[in-house]
């Protein structure tokens, strides 16, 4: 089957069908690729590769954590404990008298 037969069928698959077919295709080219990699390269590559993706998500989860923070930032003074107190039995009553 050429490339372009192979491209007007794709289009008559449907939506999991192609995902299907798009994760096959990606696992046929991991296996290959794989196979042409020396172990010892594949090993240093892979941890190189987990030690980037382990330090991208930190660095963003570090940057999400600030943004929230930010976002519970209020020119407020914070509650003291005895309005909290209010606060939850207000929310007692009218949550068993709903």
């Amino acid at each position: 089957m050429s490339l372009q037969e192979a491209k007007k069928q794709a289009f008559n698959l449907s939506v999991s069908e192609r995902l299907t077919l798009v994760s096959l295709i990606i696992k046929s080219l991991q296996s290959e690729l794989n196979s042409k990699v020396n172990p010892i390269d594949e090993q240093s590559s892979a941890y190189i590769s987990d030690n980037f993706l382990r330090d991208r998500l930190g660095t963003e989860r570090t940057a999400l954590i600030h943004q929230m923070r930010g976002l519970l930032k209020t020119d407020k003074a914070a509650p003291t404990d005895a309005e909290v107190q209010s606060m939850l039995e207000e929310r007692l009553v009218e949550k068993y008298l709903q």
